[in-house]
């Protein structure tokens, strides 16, 4: 694991949502986790991880000065900022792009090497063709954002979103020269095999999203459990010769800290 750099995200350390004022005002549509930032980054710092990574709503929430002061009391470095969009709605895509612009500056401003996005709206009456050639452009858009700040923009294809499986993976990065960032417990989820899509993807992916999954009930777990083995995900990642930074992440778990210490503990053994 020499060339790897290991990061941790801060998104277990509270309550997961939205700012509220997104519901009106699309362009203050941000993930938010409600929790001290405090406690998240010197627990991540305490289970060894050297690097973290945010929500655009947690990095928007915090000047940048503000913002400098919790890394530097934790030590750790931010690797990362995570948005999302419909993409699909062309009247509203100015506000969102505007939204994600923003995070990008802040992310810049703090050194940050990556810039994550999710998203692709799913539709009530069902997903158009041409849904993937907007969410497409909006990546590409996403894409010169990033270069433009000097970061690394990644799509990350996410439950719910119009990308889940592995034919819809391969369909969007026919469309789009943005990055890809496996998150290998969704990718799971959604009927794929980890390990194969990080060989098949293998020029594409600069930064990782490492997670267990248990299928029932669902959730995600730490990398020493659940039902999706982790060491053939491990095994794909030393054989496209990756390095650079891994982000290990859990969506919710009853004590974050030894969530992250677990995870942790299977990577220096791994």
């Amino acid at each position: 694991m020499s060339d790897w750099k290991l990061a941790y995200h801060a998104n277990c350390w509270g309550p997961l949502g939205g700012s509220a004022e997104g519901v009106t005002s699309i362009t203050q549509l941000t993930y938010r986790t409600f929790g001290d930032m405090d406690r998240a980054f010197a627990d991540v710092a305490s289970a060894g991880y050297e690097g973290v990574e945010v929500f655009d709503g947690n990095l928007l929430g915090h000047s940048t000065a503000e913002f400098g002061n919790l890394l530097s009391k934790s030590g750790l470095t931010l690797v990362g900022a995570y948005s999302g969009a419909n993409f699909i709605f062309d009247d509203i895509l100015p506000e969102e792009l505007d939204r994600i612009m923003r995070a990008a500056d802040r992310a810049a401003e703090l050194g940050a090497p990556h810039l994550v996005v999710g998203g692709g709206a799913k539709r009530y009456d069902g997903t158009r063709e041409t849904d993937y050639h907007k969410l497409a452009a909006g990546l590409d858009r996403v894409k010169d954002i990033a270069e433009e700040r000097g970061l690394k923009a990644h799509y990350h294809p996410h439950l719910s979103t119009i990308v889940e499986g592995p034919a819809e993976v391969a369909r969007i990065f026919d469309l789009t020269s943005i990055d890809f960032c496996p998150d290998t417990a969704h990718l799971a989820a959604a009927g794929g095999d980890p390990a194969k899509l990080i060989r098949e993807f293998a020029d594409r992916i600069s930064y990782i999203h490492l997670k267990g999954l248990q299928r029932d009930p669902f959730a995600f777990t730490p990398l020493d459990r659940g039902d999706v083995a982790t060491a053939p995900i491990i095994s794909a990642i030393h054989d496209i010769a990756f390095s650079g930074w891994i982000c290990t992440e859990l969506d919710a778990w009853p004590d974050p800290a030894e969530g992250a210490k677990a995870s942790m503990t299977y990577l220096k053994q791994a």
